[in-house]
């Protein structure tokens, strides 16, 4: 570590009196560093209306005693300047604010054995708390797919997809990162603890929020930004048009991350947010983990062949030789010159065509003339 005691304590406290994601207070922290504008906070609180609320709670801020708390429960911090800072945080430096959201954390709370600036390659998987059946399904299925190939999962943890993509990585074996708007010691939703306490014994549960923090609303839209930071893209599975998961594939796009969209029934309210999202341009189509595979990957990795329909017998032939098979009858045989005239070719040609198409058995030559063969019968009655 290279950060002082001093600049971590400093971060700790303006950690504690600040809102995740503040954008004046994070900004100025970034620029100032932690000791410089926690000295802004207690000389000149009156400079913004943020500052004033966050001077206001210093007295009670205790962050050596938050420190060592969470340290006796297996959680660190992490800041800039740490080896375990992901630089790729960095980049929300450049990103803008949404909903009056924004900017790198002073730094973020950690539970787990999985350190973050070791994700590798991640990608977020994310979508509706209201999610239906086929969502779950695909949303588990993509994580498996993933985690099996060695990428790191990364979601919110919290009720439908989110939990389903959690679950699909741990059942293949993979890793997964929850990321959560309250304290990494808060199991939310309550129904997911013993996910959360797997996941903070074996993987990495994140958050910008110090212990014991609640999950409040505002406090979900900066944990967004997180998700999208720390992976390479961000799949959403389902959303609808107001949808959190939209929120995040915004972040995704603004830092230039690949965003991708899971297409759903034209007529399912889940999936309206994400269909709009394909529609608009703003997220690549993708079906399954090989598909984002494929994007997400590095050059010439995870290359998919176009998927095409198994080969049939008649797909060999040529166009003329096609024109002729369309032209035979199915049972009742008909001559040579009737083919011929049916299929608007010269006798000549068709009597060569239908001796090279029985030859191969497509056709069958009956004293009574010319007729489908028994496989390409048995194909049509299919």
């Amino acid at each position: 570590m290279t950060v002082s005691d001093e600049e971590r304590i400093a971060r700790v406290t303006i950690n504690i009196v600040t809102e995740p994601g503040d954008l004046r207070c994070l900004g100025l922290t970034r620029e100032l560093g932690g000791i410089r504008f926690l000295e802004v906070l207690r000389e000149q609180p009156d400079l913004r209306p943020a500052f004033v609320a966050a001077a206001g709670r210093l007295a009670g801020a205790q962050p050596e005693r938050v420190l060592e708390d969470a340290a006796r429960r297996g959680i660190r911090f992490v800041v800039p300047g740490d080896d375990e800072w992901p630089s790729s945080l960095d980049d929300l430096a450049d990103a803008g604010m949404l909903h009056a959201r924004g900017e790198v954390p002073v730094g973020l709370w950690v539970r787990g054995p999985i350190r973050i600036d070791r994700l590798g390659a991640a990608v977020a998987v994310v979508g509706s708390r209201s999610s239906t059946s086929y969502g779950d399904e695909v949303a588990g299925d993509m994580a498996a797919v993933l985690g099996a190939a060695g990428w790191t999962v990364v979601s919110g943890a919290a009720y439908g997809v989110d939990y389903a993509a959690h679950r699909g990585a741990v059942t293949a074996d993979g890793r997964t990162v929850a990321v959560l708007a309250c304290g990494v010691d808060r199991p939310y939703p309550l129904a997911h603890r013993q996910m959360l306490d797997h996941l903070g014994e074996h993987h990495a549960v994140v958050s910008e929020a110090p212990p014991g923090s609640a999950p409040l609303s505002i406090r979900f839209l900066a944990r967004n930004r997180l998700i999208a930071a720390l992976t390479r893209g961000t799949v959403v599975v389902e959303a609808a048009v107001r949808s959190g998961a939209l929120n995040t594939a915004s972040w995704a796009d603004r830092m230039h991350r690949t965003v991708m969209g899971v297409p759903g029934p034209v007529v399912s309210a889940a999936s309206e947010g994400v269909h709009e999202l394909i529609r608009a341009g703003g997220a690549s189509l993708v079906t399954c983990g090989d598909d984002v595979l494929e994007l997400l990957g590095a050059p010439g990795e995870h290359l998919l062949d176009v998927r095409r329909a198994p080969e049939a017998p008649r797909d060999r032939l040529t166009i003329r030789a096609r024109q002729v098979l369309d032209a035979v009858p199915v049972s009742s045989p008909a001559s040579a010159a009737s083919v011929a005239r049916v299929a608007g070719l010269g006798a000549d040609e068709v009597e060569q065509l239908l001796d090279g198409l029985a030859r191969d058995g497509h056709v069958e030559r009956l004293p009574s003339g010319w007729r489908l063969g028994e496989d390409a019968r048995s194909t049509i009655d299919q």
